[in-house]
């Protein structure tokens, strides 16, 4: 079950009419926990087991960790991540680590074959693991004392909305939500139902209908050319983002629809100037999740630049490994780590020579912004390293791009084109924010486009695919 399928709708449309008919918040709150296990149990009821243990474990933990100081605390905190990053470690890495030993060990002639497991990855489990992870850390820090009620942490949790892939949420973001009685209102109901149409029409109709079918053939390509190349690189940029961001536009407005408030996890990304600020627009809540439990405690920018700069490689690496299992997510996350470096590098420049930025230094530090962040996805999406190198060979070939690229398909050529329209949107909308604009536009024209976009999503051709960050 997925938001764009027609199970979601019925699913959530019978959601909301108990719930609004319900007046009990606590009996409210039993609705949505039982909601949001029969929309996990969906995908593949075998994995409800482990989502409920790792819920009931770092809950108890965290309780009785809360009431003890010194080394038993510590070792109450160390119990908790180990364990979850074992259960991590298991479904997602082991197949990774048994090829990694394998390779390692054959220069010395032990030819070992790694065994073949067949171990189906949970889905959302990173997504959970770390919504666990961030509470019982901060109540390790004494942030707040563990809530006494297991239906409200469980609901923290596995809130359906944002369950299997984000927005990674915080305990002292969502506790007042939980804890407090939600209340349906006509216009957050209806900004959340807008919220939900443009998430599907980015989903639907960009991603699949428009940037996936090309992306797909482009990457299938056994040799591409240079324009090829480019437009792969392109396209997926555009695939990715409206897949994500659709993704998390209708996790945000599906919980305003049930009277939550889900932290807004995209913010126009490709007008980024400067790597940090991209940061500070891709997938907010695992970024700022990276940064206060991960790139902080590692020292974070307060024991010198070279340090600093071993932080932000070690933060991205483990960023890359996140997002999957395999060395080229581990290139990804690297060339993000050496993009940081660089940043930073630079920024010192200007600070030591006194260099006053303007309009067409900014213009130059958003193009190359804009085209690293593109070049590292072709290495998110690549099958091997090696396709992804002969992609990077391909791309600084230019003798004949104006050719190749007249020659592209029409499908890819506009797809090309779509992805210049995503770009300029974001440059247009850079300080503003799509909830926002919707509150503020007149609702005549607000139907008459929404109008618009429905009927785009009804006529879309697009097949269905499953989005793309499920499988992290």
């Amino acid at each position: 079950m997925q938001f764009d399928s027609l199970s979601y709708v019925v699913f959530f449309v019978f959601v909301v009419l108990i719930y609004s008919v319900i007046s009990n918040w606590s009996m409210r709150k039993n609705l949505l926990l039982f909601s949001s296990y029969i929309f996990y149990s969906a995908w593949n009821p075998f994995f409800l087991p482990l989502l409920l243990f790792s819920t009931t474990l770092d809950y108890s933990l965290a309780r009785w960790m809360n009431g003890r100081e010194g080394v038993f605390r510590k070792i109450g905190m160390a119990v908790i991540v180990v364990a979850n990053l074992l259960i991590l470690f298991y479904f997602k890495y082991l197949v990774f680590f048994m090829e990694i030993v394998s390779d390692i060990l054959a220069p010395a002639g032990l030819d070992i074959q790694p065994q073949k497991f067949d171990i189906i990855l949970p889905l959302g489990i990173s997504f959970y693991t770390f919504h666990s992870l961030s509470y019982c850390i901060d109540v390790y820090r004494k942030k707040f004392t563990p809530t006494a009620n297991w239906r409200d942490y469980a609901l923290y949790v596995s809130f359906f909305p944002q369950l299997v892939a984000g927005p990674i949420t915080r305990w002292t973001y969502m506790r007042d939500q939980i804890e407090s009685r939600r209340t349906i209102n006509y216009n957050s109901f209806f900004i959340g139902l807008c919220l939900l149409v443009f998430g599907l029409f980015e989903k639907i109709v960009l991603a699949d209908s428009l940037f996936a079918p090309a992306a797909n053939e482009l990457f299938a390509l056994k040799q591409p050319n240079t324009a090829e190349a480019w437009m792969a690189m392109l396209v997926f940029s555009g695939q990715i983002f409206c897949d994500f961001a659709g993704y998390s536009t209708c996790a945000i407005g599906s919980a305003m629809m049930l009277g939550f408030q889900l932290p807004a996890n995209f913010r126009n990304p490709y007008a980024a100037v400067g790597f940090s600020e991209f940061w500070q627009r891709w997938h907010i809540s695992l970024s700022s999740w990276l940064r206060d439990y991960l790139y902080i405690p590692l020292g974070g920018n307060r024991e010198g630049r070279w340090k600093t700069y071993r932080n932000l490689v070690l933060t991205m690496l483990i960023g890359g490994l996140w997002h999957g299992a395999g060395w080229t997510f581990v290139a990804w996350g690297a060339l993000h780590g050496c993009y940081l470096i660089a940043e930073r590098f630079v920024k010192y420049i200007y600070w030591f020579t006194g260099f006053k930025k303007n309009f067409w230094m900014s213009l130059l530090a958003w193009c190359g912004t804009l085209l690293a962040v593109c070049y590292a996805w072709i290495w998110f999406r690549a099958d091997s390293a090696e396709q992804a190198l002969y992609l990077t060979a391909r791309l600084i070939e230019f003798g004949s791009l104006v050719e190749q690229t007249i020659q592209l398909q029409w499908a890819h050529r506009v797809a090309g084109g779509g992805f210049l329209l995503l770009v300029i949107v974001h440059l247009i909308f850079r300080k503003n924010n799509l909830a926002g604009h919707i509150n503020h536009m007149h609702p005549v024209a607000l139907v008459f486009l929404l109008s618009i976009l429905i009927i785009c999503i009804i006529l879309s051709p697009g097949d269905g695919n499953a989005f793309i960050y499920f499988q992290f």
